[in-house]
């Protein structure tokens, strides 16, 4: 069951997700991982919770896998 990342509460280090980067924000294209540490401090945003991956990139969440 794929989940939205509008909810900091879903979201913790070592889950997958499916993120926009901040590079990608025009092509909409989206980018696997996982989530190393939240950067988002409110609990929701419309947009989708801001994360930095493992790898080192950082967007926003739009699925958790």
């Amino acid at each position: 069951m794929a989940m939205e990342g509008t909810r900091r509460a879903d979201v913790r280090p070592g889950i997958s997700v499916m993120v926009e980067l901040t590079e990608d924000k025009r092509t909409g294209r989206l980018t696997g991982g996982r989530v190393k540490e939240v950067l988002t401090s409110s609990p929701t945003h419309p947009h989708g919770i801001k994360v930095l991956l493992e790898n080192g990139q950082v967007g926003r969440i739009k699925q958790i896998i």
